[in-house]
């Protein structure tokens, strides 16, 4: 008699984990207490793969002998209590797939509070420039298991985000990266900080001295994290400036990255991704692709040719000479505050959504230097209104379109209008991906002014 494995969660991870379960010889059921979606199905149902929507059989699933679970679902839901309850072993999709991958595959992992997936996006680019057989998985792209399971590659960069370390155990980074830390998702660690680090830190389980651990110098948390901990891998720090052990730095616009395997010298202003915190993640995936072997050439071109990724400070349209930028991955308080750094012209900031805890303090002094005014776009704004009113001008609207008409009657030309919300999207929109794709459309569809 087969054994059952029970995928809960049927999105891309989920499919990928069923697949990968079923080419192993696995009994398989896929179960999502939402719908799933129709080519989802149509993948399940054309492997022969049992699912199930809008709820569990919770019996039977209290049968299996592993456990794969979606990130997104929280161990505080019934069925997870009941698995939780009855000792059944629960992995994430990376960790399933990390059992099955080959062992001459190398994983570069990268995790961090911001950043995560532009620097997974950068350093799949200057690999595959520099000629390798790489392929991106985790939050992007088809999941580390599908691809295990049918379309084997020799290196996978992974974006890893804290809910899928939380279910890792064996499986072992070759280059991990850690790019920051700020407060996010706490109220799934018990509104812990310590807790959510150490989730983001599952990242170094397992490696080896031979293997890399890249990370920001001037980090706060994530230093003092580290200050009293034993580190196996070997360290990579890049940061601001030159320092102990600081491997990439800037010093009079020039950014220097230095491994063993090779090195690099470019003037920050060549780089495709502007901003500070896109330095940062330049410094990261340069030393991750040198690390790789990638030679200190095509690292450069690829760092000069890189395209933006989509809704992260993508720039829009310039309308009536206002640039307008879509910022809408900006969830959360740490990303708007790189944003509001970005900014070299007087910025309209729409801000809004759904809030998780944020704390304005963070980007009080960016919005003094850089923001003429603010946009509140979402169901409840109370909170924005309250703590920006006597600093700069503040407009309370309720739906996009009406944001994006107050910030172009806000706008002189010159200016800016950022779209950078600090809060999940989920009050107005399905997702912040919609959010951002919402804005652009309405941004293109507007018609200059008559002069």
């Amino acid at each position: 008699m087969k054994e059952l494995i029970t995928i809960l969660g049927a999105g891309e991870s989920g499919v990928g984990a069923a697949l990968l379960a079923h080419d192993k010889g696995y009994e398989v059921l896929v179960s999502d207490y939402g719908t799933i979606k129709p080519q989802h199905k149509d993948t399940l149902t054309h492997e022969g793969i049992q699912w199930e929507e809008g709820g569990h059989s919770l019996e039977r699933i209290l049968t299996s002998s592993l456990v794969v679970k979606s990130p997104g679902i929280a161990d505080t839901t019934p069925v997870m209590k009941a698995i939780l309850d009855k000792n059944i072993k629960v992995v994430s999709e990376i960790e399933f797939a990390g059992r099955y991958a080959s062992t001459d595959v190398k994983m570069i992992c990268i995790t961090g509070s911001n950043g995560k997936t532009t620097t997974t996006m950068l350093t799949h680019h200057i690999l595959k420039k520099g000629g390798m057989d790489a392929s991106l998985a985790g939050n992007i792209g088809f999941s580390l298991a599908r691809q295990v399971a049918r379309d084997p590659h020799k290196v996978y960069v992974v974006e890893l985000s804290s809910f899928q370390l939380d279910n890792m155990y064996d499986f072992r980074a070759d280059i991990a990266m850690v790019l920051n830390i700020t407060p996010d998702h706490l109220d799934r660690y018990d509104h812990k900080m310590e807790n959510y680090t150490a989730a983001k830190m599952r990242v170094l389980q397992n490696m080896r001295p031979t293997d890399s651990f890249i990370y920001r110098d001037d980090d706060p948390v994530t230093v003092e994290y580290l200050k009293d901990k034993a580190i196996i891998p070997t360290c990579y720090k890049f940061g601001p400036r030159r320092g102990e052990g600081v491997t990439a730095w800037v010093e009079k616009g020039v950014m220097y990255v230095t491994t063993p395997r090779g090195s690099i010298d470019m003037p920050v202003d060549e780089l495709s991704l502007k901003g500070v915190h896109n330095l940062y993640n330049s410094m990261a995936a340069a030393t991750a692709a040198l690390l790789m072997g990638v030679d200190g050439d095509t690292v450069k071109e690829a760092l000069k040719d890189f395209a933006p990724v989509e809704h992260r400070l993508e720039p829009v349209r310039q309308l009536d000479g206002v640039k307008y930028i879509n910022d809408s991955k900006a969830t959360n308080v740490d990303s708007t505050y790189y944003a509001l750094g970005a900014m070299t012209t007087p910025t309209v900031l729409i801000l809004g959504g759904k809030d998780k805890g944020n704390d304005y303090e963070h980007i009080l002094q960016g919005v003094k230097d850089k923001v003429k005014a603010i946009v509140a776009m979402g169901v409840d704004n109370k909170k924005i209104i309250d703590y920006f009113k006597e600093i700069v001008p503040v407009k309370d609207t309720h739906s996009l379109e009406e944001a994006v008409d107050t910030c172009r009657s806000l706008a002189s030309e010159g200016d800016t209008v950022l779209l950078s919300p600090c809060c999940a999207s989920f009050d107005l929109f399905k997702s912040y991906e919609d959010r951002g794709c919402q804005f652009k459309q309405y941004v293109n569809s507007l018609t200059p002014a008559k002069k």
